[in-house]
């Protein structure tokens, strides 16, 4: 039995005595109240994203300084969902120091990475629609030990949301039964794509939380609605690039995130979830604006270093600089690759950058040494790094 229709949707009783809450399609209605204070956020987050924009245009290869902002923006996601992933230990594995068959939540980061990647691509010729949302969760989730999950499946039985000890009926939420969550979805692919006008920001933060609500995965729901922003602000053109790590201001305010949503379906609540939406895109890209200075600056810096330095090897020490700044742990082996030149030059290379003090030696060995571009990988990394490199064995 249905009870009293709500803005946001309607909890109702199951044959087994659970209710399970079915949402009303978006927009929401009445209409959202765009009051002064609204309006003045819209502005501020627009703002801010232009800004963001702008500042990554004077940097000498924007596409060179991408994929740390995925790493970080990867590492806290999977964060909110528990995992103990570090930076560096996304870092030590992609450069191999990390042994991979041992068990880690790195791998986990490194698969969203992957699915965020594989969608920015796939959105040169897909739009955001379910077809991509299920391939990004096929992504997100490890083949090995997310298979039990349905990767790239929507679930076909009922989810809920609560405590890991909790059951049906001391659920926190019961998202909406498999048969309602699959017209829930359609309706949203609608709203996604409704020529309707209406601005961005606030298009892409009611789809988020409609997306949450839904729930349409046995796992990796978080992960995958918080892609589903980086897509829709990319496929918008409201960020050229995704150097927004919007995950940043959903970790440090967890609670009020989560509660933001539950009182979108309790309350019908849409104006308060936006505004903290739109309060974290402005804090956020003004974040991301300030680190991308920082490249600049930084690169700047070393790049004066390297030639005061001088030498017959200026060029290739200028094309490894590059290469730091999309892989900020290396080894020798992994120079070796990267600039292409031969392991006993590579060497050379590194030991010059050690001097110079670019490079910081992490490892502690003599063979099979880890360095560490610290002072880009600190842009990133506020706390103290986790160094497993030392305990690896060396091959």
């Amino acid at each position: 039995m249905r009870q009293t229709s709500r803005r946001a949707g309607t909890y109702v009783s199951q044959p087994t005595g659970y209710r399970a809450f079915i949402p009303s399609p978006l927009p929401p209605d009445p209409e959202l109240r765009m009051d002064d204070e609204m309006w003045t956020l819209l502005s501020d987050a627009d703002r801010a994203l232009g800004r963001l924009d702008g500042s990554t245009e004077v940097l000498p290869n924007p596409d060179l300084f991408v994929l740390m902002y995925v790493r970080k923006e990867a590492v806290l996601s999977a964060q909110i969902e528990g995992t103990q992933a570090s930076l560096a230990e996304v870092l030590e594995l992609e450069a191999q120091v990390l042994d991979a068959s041992r068990p880690s939540d790195a791998v986990e980061v490194v698969n969203y990475i992957d699915a965020m990647n594989h969608g920015l691509t796939r959105l040169e010729e897909l739009p955001v629609s379910l077809r991509l949302v299920r391939e990004i969760h096929a992504r997100v989730l490890d083949a090995s030990r997310g298979s039990e999950k349905s990767p790239g499946e929507f679930r076909t039985s009922q989810n809920w949301i609560g405590a890991s000890s909790s059951i049906l009926n001391t659920a926190k939420f019961i998202p909406p039964p498999p048969h309602e969550m699959r017209e829930a979805l359609g309706d949203l692919e609608k709203f996604i794509h409704d020529e309707e006008p209406m601005p961005t920001l606030i298009r892409v933060g009611l789809a988020h939380a409609q997306f949450e609500t839904i729930h349409p995965f046995l796992d990796g729901n978080g992960r995958v609605g918080r892609l589903l922003i980086t897509f829709l602000l990319c496929e918008q053109r409201a960020l050229k690039r995704p150097l927004l790590y919007l995950s940043h201001y959903f970790k440090a305010n967890r609670d009020a995130y989560y509660d933001r949503l539950q009182a979108v379906r309790d309350d019908g609540d849409w104006e308060s979830w936006l505004k903290f939406f739109l309060r974290g895109v402005a804090e956020v890209a003004q974040e991301a604006t300030e680190t991308a200075r920082a490249i600049v600056n930084l690169r700047e810096k070393h790049r004066q270093i390297i030639m005061d330095a001088g030498g017959r090897s200026t060029g290739t020490m200028m094309r490894f600089l590059d290469q730091l700044f999309d892989h900020p742990i290396v080894t020798v082996a992994l120079v070796e690759r990267q600039v292409g030149i031969k392991f006993t030059n590579a060497n050379k290379l590194v030991k010059a950058f050690e001097t110079l003090g670019i490079l910081e030696e992490i490892s502690g060995r003599t063979r099979g040494r880890v360095f560490l571009y610290r002072d880009y990988f600190d842009l990133f990394h506020d706390e103290e790094i986790a160094l497993t490199a030392a305990d690896i064995p060396v091959k």
